[in-house]
């Protein structure tokens, strides 16, 4: 609901009230016990507010106040749109949605910087973060998992603003991806050959291209009865497996306060008798514990990184290997990715918004001090139509080293799937 400044005080102003009014063990939720305490609340807070609600606006009015009270206020109905993928509040009276790949401006606002901030820590609240001018980055996650980011004064010089990607209430399979266009059945039935053959996984892309929704579909792949841990830095990856242990970093809440970083995770886990290693993301030296944990008998292991291509995703392992403070040659830190990484799967966003796995590429060893790589898959342009990027997925038409490892674990790809422009099109078959 837009309103006017007078309006949005008295909206604010009325949930505090309210809210504070509660008894303590009122349940928080669209509940009609709840809706009809808030109603007699608002009843007895009209008359003491200061601006008359016009009365076409009783009804709106009304329900942005719950949405104050028992939501995130003005984010609320976009939260609740299952069109919407990302939300990004700028300032007060700029917020942003993606729909579809497009990014387009929402017919909403806030009342101020301290509404703004309102919102945030009531999002982080329940986590026992606070954001403020000590503490002014966070990183959090909504109550269905969606992933949050807010940035307060001093370092948001317009005004705190908050982006939120939104987490799916339906976690999407390789079904949907490749209903979707990110790949076709071929490489689909190739990568999960790949997870369950217990290959070293990296998903690379830039920001937004949905290397976190791959990532999820890639760990769906893992069969059953291995046991599972998963590291983020905010609670994202839904694996459906029964042996999951999910583990989360932790930012300090008060000055002296202890941080736990995916590092620290990282080395704990090792601890833990994983059969499978899932890192959310890879951003610093917790890449060279991952390398380790990689080439020290915890095959299958799953991670993302930002990178351009897959050459790119090499130099920057290299780069996040040294973050690690090891004065380690680089020659020794490029045969420990060599041998620790299997394939790297390049995830992109094309410029008409789509997602698409655009190369699947198999690290395949060291030639002298270069990295040696050949791709499996990739994927070719062909033009574009009404906004559409048109293309198609190719084999790169060699065969991969890794195929005698998944026929072990009872996967027959056939010959025909990895032969550009091949007219024969089998799928890949397990025994």
């Amino acid at each position: 609901m837009t309103m006017d400044k007078e309006l949005g005080k008295a909206l604010t102003w009325m949930a505090k009230k309210i809210e504070a009014s509660l008894p303590d063990n009122t349940p928080m939720e669209r509940s009609p016990q709840t809706i009809k305490l808030i109603r007699e609340r608002y009843d007895v807070a009209r008359k003491h507010a200061k601006v008359q609600i016009p009365p076409q606006q009783e009804t709106a009015f009304f329900e942005a106040l719950l949405d104050e009270i028992l939501g995130f206020g003005p984010l609320e109905p976009l939260l609740k749109d299952n069109t919407i993928t990302e939300i990004m509040v700028n300032r007060t009276d700029q917020i942003y949605i993606e729909k579809q790949g497009k990014l387009t401006v929402a017919d909403a606002q806030f009342v101020d910087d301290a509404h703004v901030e309102y919102i945030i820590n009531k999002i982080i609240k329940p986590l026992g973060r606070f954001a403020n001018r000590d503490s002014p980055l966070v990183d959090a996650r909504l109550p269905d998992g969606s992933r949050v980011n807010a940035v307060v004064s001093p370092c948001a010089i317009d005004g705190p603003n908050i982006t939120i990607r939104k987490f799916s209430k339906t976690p999407f399979g390789v079904k949907d991806l490749v209903k979707f266009g990110s790949f076709n059945d071929d490489m689909a039935m190739f990568l999960q050959a790949a997870v369950v053959s217990k290959l070293n996984i990296v998903v690379s892309g830039g920001t937004g291209s949905g290397k976190t929704t791959l990532l999820n579909v890639l760990s769906s792949f893992i069969p059953e009865g291995d046991r599972i841990v998963t590291i983020e830095d905010a609670a994202e990856l839904s694996l459906q497996q029964p042996h999951v242990v999910r583990l989360e970093t932790k930012k300090p809440s008060h000055k002296g306060d202890t941080e736990i970083t995916i590092r620290d995770l990282v080395i704990n886990s090792l601890r833990m008798r994983p059969e499978r290693i899932v890192v959310g993301e890879c951003r610093g030296g917790e890449a060279l514990d991952m390398l380790q944990a990689m080439n020290t008998g915890h095959d299958g292991s799953l991670t993302t990184i930002h990178a351009n291509n897959p050459r790119d995703t090499i130099s920057r392992m290299e780069t996040l290997v040294l973050m690690a403070g090891m004065d380690l040659p680089l020659s020794v830190v490029r045969k420990q990715i060599s041998s620790a990484v299997d394939l790297i799967v390049q995830q992109a966003r094309l410029r008409d918004g789509s997602r698409k796995v655009t190369s699947i590429t198999e690290v395949t060893g060291m030639e002298g001090e270069t990295v040696v790589m050949q791709e499996i898959f990739r994927f070719e342009e062909t033009g574009e139509k009404d906004g559409k990027v048109l293309g198609e997925f190719v084999p790169g038409g060699g065969r991969p080293n890794c195929e005698e490892r998944m026929r072990q674990y009872g996967f027959n790809l056939p010959a025909t799937m990895f032969i550009s422009g091949s007219s024969i099109r089998g799928g890949a078959r397990r025994r």
